[in-house]
């Protein structure tokens, strides 16, 4: 897997986080940019742990299944890319508030990254260089809920399903994309 694709999986991936991040930038009535930080840092950091967990799962079980790992990663992009698009278009609104203390964050940090476990398992399948998969997803995440925070606060909720949306529709492109050259279509 080379390193756009692997950015482009970085960004679909933060995408979670960028939903939720624009939720807790709506409860700010003023920008706070320590709290901003302190959520960028929280959904930062999962995102890049949890393809590691999932990394390491996926290289212990690889033997089993390298026969049908390019299925095994389609299928895997595919269903986060379908929950994510299917999540765009949920009109259920998110409960917000602008608290950062450690119970809530972890469990919003925790929930964002799933599908990051999963996508670590994939990176595995696909002997994906790991350090700098977790160090790319990792930033661009921090990078776009920090963002994600300054856009909630200043725009509100225009932005969160597109952003979903666009996520879960490049995952699945990736997946096809994987799937297609393991086949010698492209």
């Amino acid at each position: 897997m080379g390193i756009s694709e692997i950015i482009f999986i970085s960004a679909s991936l933060a995408m979670d986080a960028f939903a939720v991040s624009i939720c807790k930038g709506l409860s700010m009535k003023k920008l706070d940019w320590k709290k901003a930080f302190i959520i960028a840092l929280y959904f930062g950091a999962f995102q890049g742990l949890m393809p590691v967990i999932g990394y390491f799962l996926g290289a212990t079980f690889s033997d089993l299944v390298t026969s049908i790992d390019h299925w095994i990663a389609f299928a895997l992009l595919s269903i986060i890319g379908g929950n994510m698009i299917k999540e765009s278009f949920d009109d259920e609104e998110e409960k917000r508030n602008d608290n950062v203390d450690f119970k809530t964050m972890i469990v919003l940090a925790i929930a964002t990254s799933i599908d990051a476990l999963a996508v670590g398992i994939t990176f595995a399948f696909l002997k994906t260089n790991i350090v700098l998969s977790v160090v790319l997803i990792g930033i661009i995440t921090f990078v776009i809920s920090l963002l994600g925070v300054n856009i909630g606060n200043k725009f509100g909720d225009k932005f969160q399903n597109k952003a979903e949306l666009s996520g879960g529709i490049i995952l699945i492109l990736i997946g096809l994309k994987i799937l297609l050259e393991h086949l010698g279509i492209i």
